[in-house]
């Protein structure tokens, strides 16, 4: 089996639990790359993985999953920094833990940003979309 995805797609989505990609999109094993992390956020290191999945692995499409629900929306950079050094005596300021408040808003943002990327190939497709771990529906959200 070949580490290039049958379906030449890399899906940036959440570590939570609820969220599983291969069910509600029908994938089966060496269809897509999936990268997850908290939130599902475009972090440094998620395009890293973006940029090899899309330059050596042959992908072209990329869906940024972001889902309801999500722990992300609970608590600020201020808040959790404060808790960590509280409990360990060390300074958190400079991670950003990339917590947010808009769902939708964090979705696009984070498509852009992708999209953005100078080192993705120009026919690289990016797309945002929200998954409602109640319900299992999935929307496409808008490019705006």
């Amino acid at each position: 089996m070949s580490s290039t995805p049958n379906k030449a797609l890399v899906i940036l989505t959440c570590m939570d639990a609820r969220v599983r990609p291969e069910v509600f999109l029908g994938l089966e094993l060496g269809d897509a790359h999936v990268i997850r992390n908290a939130g599902g956020r475009a972090s440094d290191d998620a395009i890293r993985s973006i940029i090899i999945s899309a330059q050596l692995l042959g992908t072209r499409e990329c869906r940024v999953i972001h889902h309801t629900d999500c722990g992300m929306a609970t608590f600020t950079n201020e808040d959790l920094r404060s808790t960590l050094e509280t409990e360990t005596g060390a300074s958190a300021t400079a991670i950003d833990f990339l917590p947010f408040s808009d769902m939708e808003a964090s979705t696009r943002d984070d498509a852009h940003t992708i999209r953005a990327n100078p080192f993705l190939p120009p026919d690289f497709e990016v797309t945002a979309w929200v998954y409602d771990v109640h319900t299992g529906r999935l929307e496409r959200l808008g490019d705006d």
